[in-house]
């Protein structure tokens, strides 16, 4: 083996040494895969039922991604809807090359990494209309009925002069402050809070960590 080999210094031979691209997609039978139970990720009735909205119009473009024992990493949400409207089995493709922690790692990762985008407002209204003057069903986009309005950021400067009525409130007390969502995450805003106070989740000190990375 030469230096090369053994000690690759060019970034195309770095990446091909770390980078694992697992290449067959594989129908498994519905019945053989296994959800992970500690899967932290909340899908609630009208997620699962707008996946298979669409899984009907698209078809199942984005396989589940499970390891060498039929255990879901990634597609949770995808199996229900599949399950939900009947299918046999469904596109996986394995994670063999995970180690036991990178799947539990995974499993949070994939859903974090995708909420770590946004959106261009300009752009995705240009789209939007494009499709509704198209006869598009808008609704199968992902926010139901509760598409994006665009409206303007509200001017809330004039709460700046207020008296604060908690001010002098113990400090053994709970006190509420607004958040405002949009419409498309509401629903999902809705059912994370409920899922975190079911488990006793101070969610106050979980909005001020985000805030103040």
């Amino acid at each position: 083996m030469n230096s090369t080999e053994s000690n690759p210094t060019s970034v195309e031979q770095a990446l091909n040494k770390i980078v694992n691209s697992p290449e067959q997609i594989r129908y498994v039978p519905v019945s053989q895969l296994k959800p992970y139970e500690n899967n932290p990720r909340v899908h609630n009735e009208i997620q699962i039922q707008r996946l298979v909205n669409s899984l009907k119009e698209f078809g199942f473009t984005n396989p589940l991604l499970i390891d060498d024992l039929g255990n879901v990493i990634a597609g949770h949400g995808r199996l229900m809807a599949a399950e939900k409207i009947g299918l046999e089995s469904v596109p996986t493709i394995t994670l063999a090359h995970l180690t036991d922690e990178q799947r539990k790692a995974y499993v949070i990762a994939d859903n974090q990494l995708a909420m770590n985008s946004s959106w261009d407002d300009d752009l995705l209204q240009t789209e939007l209309k494009a499709l509704d003057d198209a006869g598009f069903d808008l609704s199968l986009l992902g926010w139901g009925d509760d598409l994006p309005t665009f409206a303007e950021e509200p001017d809330y400067s004039a709460l700046d002069d207020l008296d604060d009525g908690n001010d002098d409130w113990a400090d053994g007390v709970k006190k509420a402050i607004q958040i405002e969502f949009r419409a498309e995450d509401y629903e999902e805003a809705k059912a994370l809070v409920a899922e975190a106070r079911k488990n006793g989740v101070y969610i106050g000190g979980k909005v001020i960590e985000a805030l103040a990375e």
